[in-house]
């Protein structure tokens, strides 16, 4: 069939709606149409019928029918550029329509005319910008990309200001063509975005039905989910998992990244600071209702040390971690909008004033506590972008005490002085421990009190089954309450807290806290009972009191190596074998460098004793090689330096630490008793 007679039937075609085979056949025959015409009128007709044709707009696909414009031509405009570069490499017969590039291009674009819609036009002139310039591919010249990209913008910008009584755009279509282009566009046209109005349009096509369908997949999933015994039952053949297949195929949620990246870039250059407030709502609403869909999920009864034992193979192999790299995706977008607007309230005083600042930093720490059942399951935290977020949001608070009070009691846990049997709220407890660590400094006494030391008690003084959630929950815990006693203005709660929290450290060790965790949380305490700080001049008594339960504990301790670190705690602890009775000594020696200056010889010299009595030969010589450490590292101060360095000297430090007993010393030239020979 010829050309024309070609164009003469899809144009009749274009004009009803058929079944899936004839329009998969419109899409074909529109392609091959695009790439082969050569009057330059019929391409600019087939462009202009194409977008009103009721084959392709009535048959309720919506975004996939954008998305099949989009691809038809970038596929077309792909080998328009391959024919352009075949015929001049050979003389024959021109393949294609024989049109170069440039005019093609500006033929195509004649047909996004008045007879459709901007975001219409849209769609064609980003499947040509694509087609040519994508990948890498320079089909274009400067003039003819310019003109392109200025072409894209201002189609993006009157279809994002659309005016009564034109429509208004769809968000899905229009976000997705300009997702495509936007990386695509220069510098000097990207600026010329009407950010303002593309921030709250991008927000909304990835959380509604074209993008994430605000998380409705949970609430789908649970439906699916069945109990055989004590297991758990999500096979790949239900309606749920083929739900969730389908929902990664979106374009806009497979290409989720890129789309993050224009929200951010949308929000980073709004004009109106009010418009990323709005954006950081949509954040928040959608993260709570992604939070209570996965509560009223069966599967967040389930700890991640747990998923082994209640979950059925096929499950734990396939489904399983489909939705968590699902799930990991969305938590990586959200945080990556997020960052744009915590980054833009640090420069911009509109959102940086203390009005509006508390606002921004608490709306963001929203969003990362209900993501966190996410971020905190295998280290998915652990990149910078989050870090940065996390970190700038808490300084960001920290400056208003009374909306750092507020916060806190907003989201503290409610679980009233017991650990709560919910999972997912033991994972909600970890965030607000972590986050409390962070802002005991700019509390008041009774706030830091109620909001940080009594929740953290809470983990301290109750028993719960061991597993690596509680660890980490026990470690929290311990390392608010540290924070928290260490701030000076806190001696009136420290002083009735120390022997309560020695006490507790004491008896959590080893059983629910590491020894790296119990040699810092014991150096931090030995620290804040020293000088400077003023308690150790008002309560003397508790610092040697501390180190002679220690100490006496040392004695008896079990030498028996303990299991080595998990796998989250690997990296922070050393290789070398610890038992309980040598971490009771490194905790002495950790402790050395901050001790009174009445005391700090003979403490050297009682923890130098400890050491020789560990049993096992290779933890003594690492607890000698720390005690070394400390004396010639730099970490204690000049005054403690000169008494370690005369002790160990002349005073039998040496003698003690490396071989357990005291030496004899007499003077040079005295007159030695019988039997004995008089030293240096």
């Amino acid at each position: 069939m010829s050309v024309d007679r070609l164009l003469t039937k899809v144009l009749q075609m274009y004009q009803d709606v058929h079944d899936d085979a004839q329009t998969e056949q419109i899409y074909s025959t529109t392609t091959t149409l695009l790439t082969n015409l050569s009057n330059p009128l019929n391409l600019s007709l087939l462009t202009s019928q194409l977008l009103v044709a009721p084959a392709i707009w009535h048959r309720g696909h919506g975004i996939r029918a954008c998305y099949r414009v989009i691809s038809i031509y970038n596929t077309a405009a792909i080998h328009v550029a391959r024919n352009e570069q075949e015929n001049t490499r050979h003389k024959g017969p021109l393949k294609g329509g024989g049109l170069r590039s440039d005019a093609w291009a500006a033929t195509v674009v004649k047909g996004a005319d008045q007879l459709s819609s901007r975001w219409q036009h849209l769609l064609v002139l980003s499947g040509v910008l694509m087609g040519f310039e994508g990948g890498g591919r320079r089909s274009l010249s400067k003039s003819m990309r310019q003109t392109l990209e200025q072409a894209v913008v201002t189609a993006a910008n009157l279809a994002l200001q659309a005016r009564h009584p034109e429509p208004r755009a769809p968000a899905g279509p229009l976000v997705l063509a300009l997702n495509f282009a936007f990386q695509l566009l220069s510098p000097p046209y990207r600026s010329a975005l009407d950010c303002d109005a593309l921030a709250p349009v991008a927000t909304e096509a990835m959380f509604a039905a074209d993008g994430l369908q605000d998380g409705l997949v949970l609430g789908a999933i649970d439906l699916d989910v069945r109990q055989t015994g004590q297991q758990f039952v999500w096979s790949e053949n239900t309606p749920s998992f083929r739900h969730m297949r389908l929902l990664e195929q979106k374009p806009l949620v497979a290409n989720l990244g890129p789309l993050s990246r224009l929200i951010a870039y949308s929000i980073e250059h709004a004009r109106d600071p009010r418009t990323v407030l709005r954006a950081l709502d949509e954040q928040v609403a959608f993260t709570e209702r992604l939070l209570q869909r996965w509560q009223a999920n069966k599967f967040s009864e389930l700890e991640p040390s747990e998923e082994a034992v209640f979950l059925i193979p096929e499950t734990l192999q396939t489904t399983w971690p489909s939705l968590w790299q699902l799930l990991k995706k969305i938590m990586y977008a959200v945080v990556a909008v997020l960052r744009a607007a915590v980054a833009r309230s640090l420069l911009d005083r509109g959102l940086g004033n203390d009005a509006t600042a508390p606002v921004v930093a608490t709306k963001s720490l929203n969003v990362l506590r209900n993501v966190y059942f996410i971020s905190s399951r295998d280290g998915s935290d652990a990149f910078q972008v989050y870090t940065f977020t996390y970190l700038a949001s808490i300084d960001m608070l920290a400056r208003f005490p009374d909306a750092t009070a507020s916060f806190l009691q907003g989201i503290r846990p409610t679980s009233s002085g017991s650990i709560p049997a919910h999972p997912l709220y033991r994972t909600l407890d970890l965030f607000y421990l972590n986050l409390a660590e962070h802002l005991p400094l700019y509390l008041p006494p009774a706030a830091c009190d109620a909001l940080i030391v009594q929740p953290a008690i809470t983990y301290l003084t109750h028993a719960a089954p061991h597993s690596p959630r509680m660890m980490e929950l026990y470690e929290s815990a311990h390392s608010a309450v540290l924070s928290a006693l260490s701030c000076p203005h806190n001696a009136p709660i420290t002083v009735e807290l120390v022997p309560f929290y020695a006490d507790t450290l004491n008896s959590s060790f080893p059983s629910y806290i590491s020894p790296r965790q119990f040699r810092l949380a014991f150096k931090t305490l030995m620290q804040i009972l020293s000088p400077p700080f003023p308690i150790s001049e008002t309560h003397p008594q508790l610092a040697e009191g501390l180190l002679e339960m220690v100490r006496f504990r040392s004695a008896v301790a079990s030498g028996i190596p303990l299991p080595p670190p998990s796998d989250a705690q690997a990296h922070l602890e050393k290789a070398e074998p610890m038992s309980e009775q040598s971490t009771l000594v490194l905790a002495l020696i950790d402790a050395l460098p901050f001790l009174h200056l009445s005391t700090f010889e003979d403490w050297m010299t009682l923890t130098a004793h400890a050491l020789n009595r560990i049993e096992d030969t290779t933890m003594r010589d690492v607890a000698r090689r720390r005690f070394w450490q400390v004396l010639v590292s730099g970490e204690m101060d000049v005054e403690r330096s000169a008494i370690g360095v005369a002790w160990w000297g002349t005073k039998g430090g040496r003698q003690a630490v490396l071989f357990g007993a005291p030496e004899t010393f007499t003077m040079s030239g005295a007159i030695p008793n019988s039997g004995s020979s008089a030293r240096l």
